[in-house]
């Protein structure tokens, strides 16, 4: 690269090479400590490639496809809360819209950058491949506007602003933002600007102690209060505030499904999963008679409410979000969630802890060795095998709801995608936690129709060292699909080819320990067995049902309530 004659503060000519717009790129991706790059080569990211093949700190970790790429930095991300994702225009960035929205649905940020065609074949409308043969370059940032939270088109002119913009949004918002960069450009000296000073959000001191006077009204008056915990607490950064706040109030904690993972399940306070009448009637109990609720994070969708089945009674809650806060019906707008989560302890209201011990779904290991594989008897044995610090990624579908219930140990990131749900999302996100943290034990629990979306990134765990522990439920077809499918029965469409899943290892040119099983016995006798191969290996446990239909009870109960529902509608 030619030195360029750039002037110092003070005037003076100093030969210092002026950094291009990939290298400022990685700069600045480098800084959040990102230190892989997820995504797969194309003609018109070549020279972002190649400028990060030759950068050092981050290394390119090339995916089978796009869309499983955009799955992997999520999974990444969630991992160490941002992550990078390239891709080529047109035919790779459409490829990975279906991951950029999840992204969006699920506040996770990912920085997704795209080659581009050559500027000067832009500027002058040229029909170039891998576009809509009508000279618009920009159709495609336009498609992003809707599902990423910040666009831009970079130029050397404006990457000292627009980087560190897309990447301060993407932090705050905790969202997917979309930068796109002529090819030829990546590598032309950036022109030195001033970066503007960007100012950290804060909460307007006056709303906020309004809000906390309110809240010392309510808790005043409880006597039965109880702190309610979802995704957002997850997603923004906040199980530490949340875990002092249940120290001091000492009063019953709950999680709901979206929120898995966001509140230490061996806590003293934690009574267990909040799923409405589908779950614990005792947790129901807790938060339906509870005087006082303090939900953090909420999102009130129809898969976390039990098909909105729950009830809070919105007099009585406090809504803390991000950046706004909701006391009964007043609302607290430019209000953090941390300093809400200070001004709430601060009340110093003291509960009484819990009454008697609980007992959770799964703590009872039951059914003898020789009896064929059914959820009662195979999730307790997962609580069993589950350690402090494993990341555990459940797939949509069965896993999903049957590991809601599963109690996890201390420090257990727990990955699921429980409103976007995309069958296929868990196993290149499984991939994605592999790589961000390569010492963690990673537990991928999968099922067969969800494997056969995503089943390429086996192939790149193998490639990339990476050695997760496998389970593949094996259950003929899309079971989840079958149970909210409460018209008709035996849909073709549900029904999947029958794949060598313990060959799937052989096939990819791989080196993986495989077994089938079909009872708890063999079962029990393969987690042994992985946990000692997973060491040098990749893990794969193919579960064979002893019934396709069996489901965790949650999955049972939603059902019986959706084909009370369908049968009034007929009746209607």
């Amino acid at each position: 690269m030619d030195k360029m004659m750039t002037v110092g503060s003070s005037g003076t000519q100093t030969g210092t090479p002026q950094k291009t717009v990939g290298q400022y790129l990685f700069d600045c991706l480098k800084l959040e400590g990102i230190t892989e790059i997820f995504g797969v080569a194309g003609d018109y990211n070549f020279t972002l490639l190649d400028t990060l093949e030759r950068y050092n700190g981050i290394r390119f970790i090339s995916g089978r496809n796009e869309l499983n790429s955009g799955y992997a930095a999520d999974g990444y991300a969630r991992i160490k809360g941002i992550s990078a994702l390239i891709t080529t225009f047109g035919v790779g960035e459409l490829s990975a819209c279906n991951a950029i929205a999840g992204a969006n649905s699920e506040h996770v940020p990912i920085i997704h950058i795209v080659g581009a065609p050559p500027d000067k074949d832009q500027k002058e409308h040229k029909l170039m491949h891998h576009t809509l043969m009508d000279g618009n370059f920009d159709v495609f940032r336009k498609m992003y506007e809707h599902i990423a939270v910040y666009t831009a088109v970079l130029t050397p002119e404006n990457a000292k602003i627009e980087i560190p913009a897309a990447i301060r949004i993407s932090k705050e918002k905790k969202k997917p933002v979309y930068l796109v960069v002529a090819d030829d450009l990546v590598t032309k000296p950036i022109t030195a600007r001033k970066e503007p000073m960007s100012t950290r959000p804060m909460s307007n001191l006056k709303t906020l102690q309004a809000a906390a006077d309110h809240v010392r009204q309510l808790l005043e008056r409880a006597h039965r209060p109880a702190i309610l915990v979802d995704a957002k607490t997850m997603r923004f950064g906040l199980q530490t505030a949340v875990r002092q706040l249940a120290d001091a109030m000492n009063v019953p904690v709950v999680t709901m499904i979206f929120g898995k993972g966001a509140f230490d399940e061996t806590h003293q306070n934690y009574i267990g999963m909040y799923l409405g009448s589908f779950g614990s009637s005792e947790v129901q109990s807790t938060v339906e008679n509870a005087d006082c609720i303090i939900a953090v994070g909420v999102v009130w969708a129809d898969t976390n409410t039990a098909n909105f089945i729950a009830k809070l009674n919105p007099l009585m809650t406090v809504n803390i979000q991000p950046d706004m806060v909701k006391v009964a019906e007043a609302e607290y707008p430019n209000v953090l969630a941390e300093d809400m989560l200070r001004a709430v302890q601060k009340v110093g209201y003291k509960g009484k802890g819990l009454a008697g011990k609980l007992s959770f779904p799964y703590d009872q290991v039951t059914a003898s060795a020789d009896e064929p594989l059914m959820a009662a008897g195979y999730y307790p044995r997962f609580q069993r095998m589950l350690k402090e610090s494993d990341i555990v990624i459940a797939e949509s579908g069965t896993f999903y709801n049957g590991m809601a219930e599963v109690r996890l140990p201390s420090n257990v990131t727990y990955i699921g995608q429980g409103g976007w749900g995309s069958i296929g999302y868990a196993t290149p996100s499984a991939f994605g936690a592999s790589i961000a943290a390569p010492e963690r034990r990673v537990l991928l629990f999968t099922g067969d129709g969800s494997l056969q979306l995503t089943a390429q990134e086996i192939s790149s765990m193998l490639y990339y060292g990476c050695k997760p522990i496998i389970f593949v439920l094996n259950n003929d077809g899309y079971t989840i699909e079958k149970y909210l499918n409460v018209k008709t029965e035996d849909q073709k469409y549900n029904q999947i080819p029958r794949w060598s899943y313990t060959k799937m290892a052989e096939a990819f040119g791989g080196n993986a320990f495989t077994v089938t099983v079909r009872t708890y016995g063999e079962l029990d006798q393969a987690i042994t067995q992985a946990e000692k191969e997973r060491a040098e290996r990749l893990c794969i446990i193919e579960m064979i049902a002893g019934n396709p239909m069996d489901a965790p009870e949650y999955m049972r109960r939603m059902r019986s309530y959706m084909e009370k529902q369908e049968m009034q509608r007929s009746q209607k």
